[in-house]
């Protein structure tokens, strides 16, 4: 099972997953078939990655370069059959509608009809198969009410599992909790995602350094944070993809997963495990509007140039 990890928009991840013996390709949140976000360096470098004992190729794209899903499917030589979608949001589903006209045939699967170009709706539980692959769909309402996690293995295959978390969860963070209650958020993070083996996460978005300077924040003494947040600034003075993560270390600095622990109830000043959570996203929610927040016209220019607004037509 290899890997593509795509930077795409302003911060997203989306992924090509291929089954190295059948020669099919699954994609996992396909925001722009068209453009993916530029990024400094070769096109594309291929590394053993040392916390998940997989391989990767992580995609660097000049900035003049419009690199597109479909390039990178023929560059590999593979059949992309299926869209995996988290959820309905247009920075994860947007490319849908335009992959499946070019793509005839293509299967769109997740759990919520809110999904641009659904084929078929999953639920939780469903698996699937690709060649080898195995695909365990696992609900994760929080985020929204029908996001779906995925988690992938092979049989007899030296490659880690990997569960793709879309915005449920991600590097030492999650992601905001917007249709549902604090309880079902905690049941996705940490009974249904953090029981899993303590292997490979790939997340929706790229929010390292914010979440871990959060994280910083409500455990201060916590040296796996402190280590992990000068890993990640080093990262980003690369400009290197920051994913993925590993479940096993995310139980050590992700505070969002660690509602139990003694330093985060304090931080909180609570000790039922939602209640903790609840407040735990109330306090990043202000921390993040602490941030400089993009100017309207900055957001319009970057909405012009991932294709979100049209240019107007002369009369």
């Amino acid at each position: 099972m290899k890997v593509k990890v795509i930077p795409v928009l302003e911060d997203n991840y989306m992924y090509l997953v291929i089954e190295e013996h059948t020669r099919e390709a699954v994609a996992v949140d396909v925001a722009v078939p068209k453009r993916a976000r530029p990024l400094p360096g070769a096109l594309c470098t291929r590394a053993w990655h040392p916390n998940t004992g997989s391989h990767l190729d992580h995609l660097h794209l000049p900035n003049s370069h419009p690199f597109q899903l479909l390039e990178i499917v023929g560059r590999e030589g593979v059949s992309l059959t299926t869209v995996l979608t988290t959820h309905h949001h247009w920075d994860h589903a947007r490319g849908n509608m335009e992959l499946a006209r070019l793509l005839p045939g293509l299967v769109v699967l997740g759990a919520d009809e809110r999904i641009c170009a659904l084929t078929r709706r999953l639920v939780h539980g469903e698996e699937l198969r690709f060649g080898a692959i195995h695909v365990r769909c696992l609900l994760t309402p929080g985020h929204t009410s029908g996001h779906m996690s995925y988690f992938l293995w092979e049989d007899e295959c030296l490659d880690p599992p990997a569960v793709f978390s879309g915005d449920a969860l991600s590097v030492a963070g999650c992601g905001s909790r917007l249709e549902t209650t604090a309880q079902q958020m905690y049941h996705s993070l940490v009974e249904t995602l953090g029981t899993l083996p303590p292997e490979t996460v790939f997340c929706g978005h790229e929010h390292t350094l914010g979440n871990l300077e959060f994280a910083q924040k409500v455990e201060p003494c916590n040296n796996q944070v402190k280590a992990k947040l000068s890993w990640a600034k080093k990262r980003d003075e690369d400009d290197v993809p920051m994913v993925p993560s590993t479940l096993g270390e995310e139980l050590l600095y992700n505070p969002f997963l660690r509602v139990a622990e003694e330093p985060v109830r304090k931080f909180t000043g609570k000790v039922a495990p939602a209640e903790v959570l609840e407040v735990l996203c109330r306090e990043r929610a202000s921390f993040e509007r602490a941030a400089e927040p993009l100017q309207p016209q900055a957001q319009a220019l970057l909405a012009l140039q991932w294709g979100l607004l049209s240019m107007p037509r002369p009369k």
